[in-house]
């Protein structure tokens, strides 16, 4: 039995949770689609969203070179279209196949980061993974380049924060805690570090606490043979649809709960997750961007920039984000997921984006921005 101490830590966490995520949506509030049936849709003009304006924005979306944008209401589908993509190699090599039904799957790049981010909140919700420890109680001394001093000092957390103090060779650069550099190189040792926590390889693992309870049926690992010699490249990826990530934005929109089932176990998590996580860049939390902060630093190395990091957008809204534009944004205030495949924009995307979204959206939710 747990003891009053625990309970009573417990119960706080419960109410940090509660206080500082914006708008909190309750998870009665919410829709989960089954697994084995169909999705429910929500009439846009009957919740007082402009259809016409919602239409441009999902024509933007397409002549961006998207291959599925998918907008959920609450967990309803508010809207959804699907393109045909006829990118280079750059974008052939990410799509991976098409589902029984048509819809295409893809290899979400960097937005994986995001999910596995949910994965490390599972494995600490069990007591099996400590973000606080050194990378090396998992993966053994030698898992980097930089001398013993230097990475027994970098931990789990580091990893999640890009402030590994390593490039993406895993080669030393600076201490620890330093210096926050976008890092796929030094991220990607997290599928190593969940596997050995947890004793399970990061296909059953997901796939038995992920994908399964929220009906992810599309998604899955998958080796990626062109990633051999890129240190900045993960050798596997995440291979998911449209729908597949939405059902994804819908759990962490729910606080880590799928139709009354919590799937995290681990109080206080999710606001950790979605709060800067250090000092050094606020727009990022635990491998998640993190909007309506005063400064910014973009995964492409560019200086420090103030102002938030998608102007156009609620303050509130957090991301998962990848090559290519893959993106998951997350809208607390205004019960939103939405998602988007396909081959690259223009870096102009997130902004052009949402400023048509909102257009679309009731009046009186345009002031959550």
């Amino acid at each position: 039995m747990p003891s009053a101490r625990h309970s009573a830590q417990t119960v706080a966490a419960a109410l940090l949770v509660a206080a500082t995520l914006p708008s909190p949506i309750r998870a009665d509030n919410l829709y989960f689609p089954k697994a084995t049936s169909g999705w429910a849709h929500v009439d846009p003009a009957s919740v007082g969203w402009d259809a016409r304006a919602l239409t441009a924005a999902l024509d933007y979306a397409g002549q961006a070179h998207s291959s599925s944008v998918v907008i959920l209401l609450d967990g309803r589908i508010l809207a959804e279209r699907e393109w045909t993509v006829d990118g280079p190699a750059r974008y052939t090599r990410m799509r991976v196949g098409k589902t029984a039904d048509g819809r295409v799957v893809e290899d979400v790049a960097s937005a994986q980061k995001s999910l596995v981010a949910f994965l490390a909140g599972i494995a600490e919700g069990a007591h099996q993974l400590d973000l606080s420890a050194p990378v090396d109680r998992y993966l053994g001394a030698g898992w980097s380049k930089a001398d013993r001093p230097a990475e027994a000092a970098i931990t789990v957390r580091h990893l999640m924060t890009m402030t590994s103090g390593l490039n993406d060779s895993v080669n030393y650069l600076q201490p620890a805690g330093r210096v926050w550099r976008y890092n796929t190189g030094a991220y990607s040792r997290m599928i190593g570090v969940i596997e050995k926590a947890t004793g399970t390889d990061i296909q059953s693992f997901t796939h038995d606490r992920l994908t399964v309870p929220t009906g992810m049926n599309d998604s899955h690992w998958l080796p990626r043979p062109w990633s051999a010699g890129n240190d900045a490249a993960n050798a596997i990826g995440f291979a998911t649809t449209g729908r597949d990530l939405a059902r994804f934005g819908l759990l962490v929109l729910s606080g880590g709960s799928w139709d009354g089932k919590d799937l995290l176990n681990n109080p206080g998590y999710l606001t950790r997750m979605l709060k800067p996580s250090q000092d050094l860049n606020p727009s990022y939390g635990l491998l998640w961007w993190l909007n309506g902060q005063d400064r910014f630093q973009s995964a492409g190395g560019a200086a420090t920039q103030p102002g938030s990091l998608i102007p156009a957008a609620p303050r509130d809204l957090v991301a998962a984000q990848g090559a290519l534009d893959r993106k998951c944004y997350v809208v607390p205030s205004l019960g939103l997921v939405v998602t988007r495949l396909g081959d690259q924009t223009g870096e102009a995307f997130n902004n052009e984006f949402w400023t048509l979204l909102m257009k679309a959206a009731p009046p009186a939710k345009r002031s959550a921005r």
